[in-house]
């Protein structure tokens, strides 16, 4: 990262948010997976203790927020153990699952532990969700699982990105609402993991929300200016603690890089929520909006949380 320093952007705040991506393995392949993740990915060298210290630090920080997720977070096989944790430190605790393979253990733990739930949707049509994920039968499982989910009174909402051309995107708008899911938004393919197609990603395509109040903490315990921004490693929780990644001057430097690629303005209200849950969506967004830029806000949006104990 560059050295440029910006007032605008060395002066963030507290940390309020964390992605805490537990796992690099998924049992699907989407094609416009933003971490590249797959049946052949890895949890990482992080242990159960290394993720139990960083919540810790998280929390010992003042942090209000956590979103488990992958790959699929579901295929971690500790992760009813770190719900637990997070939950015993008082953090609102979401979970970003494709809703494949929940196991009934994962489920006693959602409700025991107020857990939400966050999903991706791309169709009504089963033929045509499956192509999406390159997983036959995902669609079948997804949708059950929803259904699953509203029943038991576990919150969840869930995003439609349009990643085809004539993409039944309305329809699965339509589709999570007939179930019962209350919150839905939608978003457009980003151009990082398999999506960029081999280009190269920069500061320009982030969104301009970066490490403003979140980061994410990967597989191996690098930390991410967002999960998007895995690109840009700030420090690893695994030798150094959060705050003092938090307060370091590469921090420093990447937001002032960061914000000065995206002309110091605030970042959109109704940023995509399936991505950005920790940014304050104005209201949920539907397909038919198409593609709303970041970086033409005005204003900077009203803090909000996934879901702060009470």
């Amino acid at each position: 990262m560059g050295t440029t320093t910006l007032r605008t952007c060395t002066n963030p705040g507290s940390l309020r948010f964390v992605w805490l991506e537990v796992t690099g393995r998924c049992n699907e392949t989407c094609d416009h997976c933003y971490a590249d993740s797959g049946p052949t990915g890895t949890h990482g060298t992080m242990t159960v203790p290394d993720w139990k210290r960083a919540i810790d630090q998280f929390a010992d920080m003042g942090g209000r927020d956590v979103q488990f997720i992958g790959g699929e977070p579901t295929l971690y096989p500790h992760l009813s153990d770190l719900i637990t944790h997070a939950s015993t430190r008082r953090l609102g605790i979401e979970i970003f699952s494709n809703m494949t393979v929940i196991r009934d253990g994962l489920w006693e733990t959602f409700k025991a532990r107020g857990v939400k739930l966050a999903t991706s949707y791309y169709s009504d049509n089963a033929e045509e969700h499956d192509a999406v994920t390159n997983l036959r039968g995902s669609h079948r499982k997804t949708r059950a699982n929803i259904a699953k989910a509203v029943e038991l009174g576990i919150p969840i909402r869930g995003g439609v990105v349009a990643v085809r051309t004539a993409q039944r995107v309305n329809q699965a708008v339509t589709d999570l609402q007939a179930i019962g899911v209350g919150q839905v938004g939608g978003d457009r393919t980003r151009a990082f993991g398999r999506a960029s197609q081999g280009a190269t990603p920069t500061v320009n395509d982030l969104c301009g929300h970066c490490a403003l109040g979140q980061v994410a903490i990967g597989p191996d315990g690098g930390v991410w200016p967002c999960v998007l921004g895995r690109f840009i490693t700030l420090g690893n929780v695994r030798d150094t603690p959060l705050a003092e990644v938090w307060h370091s001057r590469r921090m420093v430097d990447a937001r002032a890089e960061i914000a000065s690629a995206h002309g110091l303005k605030p970042a959109e209200a109704c940023s995509p929520p399936q991505f950005l849950p920790s940014c304050g969506p104005c209201g949920p967004c539907v397909p038919s909006v198409g593609s709303c830029d970041p970086k033409e806000a005005e204003s900077a949006p009203p803090a909000a949380t996934i879901g702060a104990p009470t």
